[in-house]
């Protein structure tokens, strides 16, 4: 395939793009085109606080930069981000010391290169709206299913971060005598298995458990199909809101589409008019893994520039 002169010159640009997780670090440099050339990954040690992390990240753009000459630095990050300043403002307790921790202003001064900072979820909505499964949708509502529930509103290939970098907060949201995360997340399903069949929860994880559905287990099937129940619930009440052309649903759990994609569809169809719900899209993360570094570098890229396609 020939590039353009557009496209050549932004393939041979070189980003570098750190995504920050709970338990991993994924890292690798991205060119100019939004392709993903070189990928690693390093434990996060979430427990040793915010200053390490931070020392972790500038380490890993001090080795990409001895390889490749290096135009941006694009960082996807758990916790609540004040996007201009490019600092964590809120985080939980897994990472103690996060809040406060400023990514921007520690790289731009210690490398001289431009740095962009973004919210995770807020990246993978990124992603999928950029070039995954809602590529070409105009509202996506990107929910990830994991420890908790993040959730985050992509219009016209914006983030919507609302007044105070807060929006889309969802796994917080009320829900019975809890709320949204604490009912829905995939480390409750694990949870309730165990508790119900009387074993220690690692015994038990989410393959184990749809592996175990998928044969007729009773006890699986029924905490799936509570699990699914909430989330139908919660995804409805928040299209009553947002109105999303496209939801996309992330999160390790997700990668059970087979099994789950009908049963969420008749899920939120019990709790969402027919009118809407005939107009919302349900869709499956395309990315997964790379989901972080991807929409850390379509921030950069919508804050500083643009991709050549």
């Amino acid at each position: 395939m020939t590039l353009h002169h557009s496209q050549a010159d932004a393939a041979a640009k070189k980003y570098v793009s750190i995504d920050i997780g709970g338990t991993a670090i994924k890292y690798g440099i991205i060119d100019g085109t939004g392709k993903i050339l070189t990928r690693s990954e390093m434990r996060t040690e979430a427990e040793k606080g915010g200053p390490s992390i931070l020392k972790k990240a500038v380490g890993i753009v001090q080795e990409l930069k001895r390889k490749e000459e290096i135009s941006g630095i694009c960082i996807s990050t758990a916790g609540m981000v004040d996007t201009e300043k490019g600092e964590i403002f809120y985080s939980a307790p897994l990472i103690p010391n996060y809040a406060g921790t400023r990514f921007k202003e520690v790289m731009e001064e210690t490398f001289g290169i431009p740095c962009e900072v973004e919210n995770d979820v807020n990246c993978a909505g990124l992603a999928e709206s950029e070039s995954g499964s809602a590529k070409g949708s105009s509202s996506t509502l990107m929910l990830t299913i994991g420890t908790g529930i993040g959730g985050c509103i992509v219009l016209d290939h914006k983030v919507f971060h609302g007044f105070s970098n807060s929006a889309c907060e969802v796994g917080y949201m009320h829900m019975f005598d809890s709320d949204f995360q604490t009912l829905g997340a995939a480390s409750i399903l694990t949870k309730k298995v165990a508790l119900r069949k009387g074993e220690p929860a690692h015994f038990w994880n989410g393959y184990h458990i749809f592996e175990e559905a998928k044969a007729g287990d009773e006890i699986c099937i029924q905490a799936i199909d509570e699990m699914v129940d909430i989330l139908g619930r919660g995804i409805a009440n928040i299209c009553y809101v947002l109105n999303p052309q496209t939801v996309v649903l992330g999160g390790g759990i997700m990668a059970q589409e087979e099994y789950l994609k009908e049963r969420i569809e008749n899920a939120v169809a019990r709790y969402l008019v027919s009118s809407i719900a005939q107009c919302t899209t349900i869709k499956f993360a395309q990315h997964r893994n790379d989901a972080g570094m991807l929409g850390a570098f379509y921030h950069f890229m919508g804050k500083r520039g643009k991709i050549e396609k």
